[in-house]
């Protein structure tokens, strides 16, 4: 147990570490004049983290109707995980580069459609966060909440999005 939660902190330290210096390199670099490649590969990298956001909790659904230790179990614990580790945890890294760099490249950090924008985002970390906790769960055959819950968790990313794009595009205040 200590060791799987010291390799939880290492990929985390990694995830940030990553985020961090290639953020620091894009600065550096100072690319203005590939924004609108960087803003194409930030849109991309976010629609991918959309996607397993929204997939995720709903293999958690179906999975909570499989015996532990069945055949079906065991197959949607490596859809899960594969989910997460190669597909959302990468593209929320992406994302968050690409957007910090974004938000810098632009001067925007005092808007506060921005700053309205980047608490949503953070609460989709945190949920993000908790997806990862509930896949770890689900590894060791200790899913600790119901069917329900899971559909009602898997609308919440959407909700999200839906205030995130109205703050990029609508951009109220």
């Amino acid at each position: 147990m200590a060791s799987d939660a010291k390799a939880r902190w290492i990929r985390a330290t990694i995830a940030i570490a990553t985020v961090a210096t290639s953020l620091a390199g894009l600065v550096a670099w100072h690319p203005s004049n590939l924004y609108p490649w960087l803003k194409a590969f930030h849109v991309m990298a976010v629609i991918s983290w959309m996607a397993g956001m929204l997939y995720l909790p709903r293999l958690f659904v179906y999975h909570c109707g499989a015996e532990i230790g069945s055949r079906q179990s065991e197959t949607f614990k490596v859809m899960e995980r594969r989910l997460l580790r190669g597909i959302i945890n990468p593209a929320m890294v992406v994302s968050w580069t690409l957007g910090l760099w974004m938000v810098y490249d632009g001067a925007w950090i005092w808007e506060h459609w921005l700053q309205c924008k980047l608490l949503l985002v953070a609460v989709l970390s945190g949920l993000h966060g908790m997806l990862a906790r509930w896949t770890r769960d689900f590894a060791a055959d200790q899913n600790r909440h119901t069917e329900r819950f899971y559909r009602i968790t898997n609308e919440v990313p959407a909700v999200l999005m839906v205030g995130i794009i109205i703050m990029v595009v609508i951009k109220p205040f």
